[in-house]
């Protein structure tokens, strides 16, 4: 059986939810969506979990997810670091900001060996998306084909504010992606959802079928040097315009492959409905729906006893 890795990125400010939002209990035990995450992952057939955190909060990872998890999977933990720079860059002055997903990826290039699929910690994917992640790391044989679980919009949206999402556009026959676009103020709306990109001045209407990427997306091991090699061109573009705030997003890299023609992304479709932690106030809604989950038989009902 082809070994496959898990991506956890841990490392963000949680700043939109007002402290570490990763670490929000989501279950009468205290638990984490991250606990989640990892035994949908583990009974879907991932062999490892690689958890992307900042340095300073890797022992509050170790005392709370690995402790309960023990030796049900092994744990590797990766920190992501401002300093992890190309040559010849540095880290602008007054820059506290993380590099961004894709930047997170690139920091775990010396742990990767196996084919591996990458999730945000905050994100409640839901059983399925890691089934069907897994079966196609472990099917797909053409290094060419990346993959990505696609959402419908409707299912990903918050009522308590803004969200950021890559919207898709997809080959006609809907198999794959054509490209993806990161839009990083996402609101709900009747029907659907509407971005703007000037402030809020003006809003573009999203129908609520439009497929999203909630960062759920599946790598050969070889792809790794792309997120490498793509970095410097991107500080080169972004931080004389941005250097405080830029960020290398991870739908990046699979987008600008797209239209070099160097690689094809299978569309995984999903309808389950996504649940997270953007703002303080989506907390008792992932909190009831874990609860709701749990009564139907989705889980048991205390997850690591």
């Amino acid at each position: 059986m082809i070994k496959t890795q898990l991506i956890i990125m841990a490392a963000g400010l949680g700043s939109r939810f007002g402290g570490l939002k990763q670490m929000a209990p989501v279950d009468q035990d205290g638990l984490f969506i991250i606990d989640y995450s990892i035994f949908d992952a583990v009974r879907a057939g991932f062999d490892e979990i690689i958890i992307i955190v900042k340095p300073e909060n890797e022992q509050l990872f170790r005392d709370t997810i690995a402790s309960r998890i023990g030796d049900r999977a092994r744990i590797i933990f990766v920190h992501q670091k401002p300093d992890i720079l190309p040559e010849g860059f540095s880290i602008p002055q007054g820059r506290v900001k993380p590099w961004g997903t894709a930047h997170a990826v690139l920091c775990a290039q010396d742990v990767v060996d196996a084919p591996f699929c990458v999730i945000n910690a905050d994100d409640f994917y839901g059983a399925g998306a890691f089934r069907q992640m897994h079966d196609f790391l472990v099917e797909n044989n053409d290094d060419s084909v990346l993959s990505m679980v696609g959402y419908l919009i409707r299912n990903t949206l918050t009522d308590n504010g803004s969200v950021s999402r890559g919207v898709c556009e997809t080959s006609e026959d809907g198999q794959y992606m054509t490209a993806i676009t990161e839009r990083t103020t996402i609101i709900k709306q009747d029907n659907g959802a509407a971005f703007t990109e000037d402030g809020g001045k003006t809003y573009t209407f999203l129908p609520g079928d439009t497929a999203v990427s909630m960062n759920c997306w599946g790598f050969p091991a070889c792809i790794m040097q792309e997120f490498v090699k793509r970095f410097p061109a991107f500080l080169e573009k972004n931080l004389p315009v941005n250097p405080l705030k830029c960020e290398y997003f991870l739908p990046l890299i699979p987008d600008q492959m797209i239209k070099e023609g160097s690689a094809k992304v299978r569309l995984l479709k999903t309808e389950d409905k996504w649940y997270g932690i953007t703002y303080f106030e989506d907390l008792p809604d992932v909190q009831q729906a874990i609860d709701e989950m749990k009564k139907a038989g989705g889980y048991p009902q205390h997850l690591w006893k």
